[in-house]
């Protein structure tokens, strides 16, 4: 019998094979074992020979170095999924998978690139039964005033998370009813967001990611028995959060003295929320009775919008912005090469760009990084390190190499 890879991390291929959407009996045939054995791989039960390695990596696309890499200790809390019911479980865990790979990553830069300091108030409560719903409308508010952001509509709710120190991720993901997943990791203490972006609407992933903010701010301590218990009524406080914090009672309210969907299509590209999200705003802020949000539901249908509301496609995805900046922080400045760099992250070049936030070729590109937005170093008198910064965002400082 021949001896396996010394080594080799099951998690790992598992990891690799959902990711790909394989299943264990498609990629046994790829690599000419039986399901069987690689069950026994994933399970840590038997290693694969080296030739054998060889061939998982290169129909998986992954280096081969992957399957050696230990996973880290992410912690036991929970991974919150936006998503329908009717989500399967598979593409919760590879949104799960996806969060993990970008927390590595994320980890693996902060050795040369310091984020900004995590700001996310939040609830102490071990429990949500105990959080009441004036209590979720203050806390929307705290975090509002924490992050300097006013009472009026918000203008970029990414901008704002990244300069909280919320690491963020959106890519398509290949499941049209799976938008968002967030959890904070113990590896480094910082909360992260994975949105997708099927559905190809702006307005809609403003307010998933206010939804997975309010999972971050509401639900840090909730565990996995208690969510799975009480999914519906976490899901209903996290949007309910995602609604104050993004059309704050009072300044809101001020503006739809007269409710109806023209009115609504008329705000809609100044507050960048959907019709459907004023309406649910205005019946928890009791500006309308459940008979008439019947009424405009009705009417709602009747237009079609339910299939697509106009101006959707007026308001665009709202972009990443760490990740990028950062990548071009250490080509332009940090003495790395693109091969040295993604060596440096571990993964496949395709998964390191997707991952963060860069053209899925990006590292594959020859020339220099001039074509992402760019960013300049200045010397930060406090802490005499170099920094990453533009016009309306925190700095991103900069660790040389000793």
């Amino acid at each position: 019998m021949r001896a396996g890879v010394s080594g080799f991390q099951g998690e790992r291929l598992m990891q690799a094979r959902l990711c790909r959407g394989m299943t264990q009996t498609a990629l046994a045939t790829l690599v000419g074992r039986s399901s069987g054995t690689v069950s026994k791989w994933e399970k840590g039960e038997q290693s694969p020979e080296a030739e054998a390695l060889e061939r998982l990596a290169l129909q998986l696309n992954m280096p081969a170095s992957w399957f050696l890499k230990r996973t880290p200790d992410y912690g036991n809390r929970v991974c919150f999924f936006r998503s329908t019911a009717s989500v399967t479980k598979e593409a919760q865990l590879i949104s799960k998978i996806r969060l993990t790979w970008l927390n590595e990553l994320s980890v693996t830069l902060q050795g040369w690139i310091d984020w900004p300091t995590v700001n996310v108030p939040s609830l102490t409560k071990s429990s949500h039964r105990n959080i009441d719903d004036s209590e979720i409308e203050q806390a929307a508010l705290n975090c509002r005033k924490a992050w300097n952001l006013g009472l009026g509509p918000i203008s970029d709710v990414i901008l704002a998370m990244e300069n909280a120190g919320v690491i963020c991720l959106r890519e398509e993901l290949g499941y049209a009813k799976m938008d968002g997943a967030s959890m904070w990791f113990d590896t480094d203490g910082r909360p992260y967001v994975f949105l997708a972006s099927d559905k190809a609407n702006g307005v809609r992933s403003r307010f998933d990611a206010a939804h997975e903010l309010g999972h971050l701010v509401l639900h840090r301590n909730v565990d996995g028995v208690e969510f799975a218990k009480r999914y519906p009524e976490i899901e209903r406080q996290a949007h309910l959060f995602a609604g104050a914090f993004l059309m704050p009672a009072e300044s809101f309210a001020a503006e739809v003295s007269r409710p109806s969907l023209d009115t609504f299509i008329t705000l809609k590209p100044r507050w960048k929320v959907s019709v459907a999200a004023m309406i649910m705003r205005c019946l928890q802020l009791e500006i309308i009775d459940s008979e008439y949000a019947t009424r405009l539901w009705k009417n709602y249908s009747a237009r079609g919008w339910r299939k697509g509301e106009p101006l959707d496609d007026k308001i665009p995805f709202e972009p990443v912005r760490l990740f990028p900046r950062a990548i071009n922080l250490l080509l332009s400045e940090g003495g790395l090469t693109k091969d040295a760099l993604v060596a440096a992250l571990g993964l496949a070049p395709n998964d390191c760009a997707q991952l963060c936030g860069l053209p899925i070729d990006f590292f594959s590109w020859e020339g220099s990084v001039a074509e992402l937005d760019s960013v300049r170093l200045k010397k930060d008198a406090s802490t005499d390190r170099k920094s990453v910064s533009d016009a309306g965002a925190k700095v991103v400082p900069f660790r040389p190499n000793k």
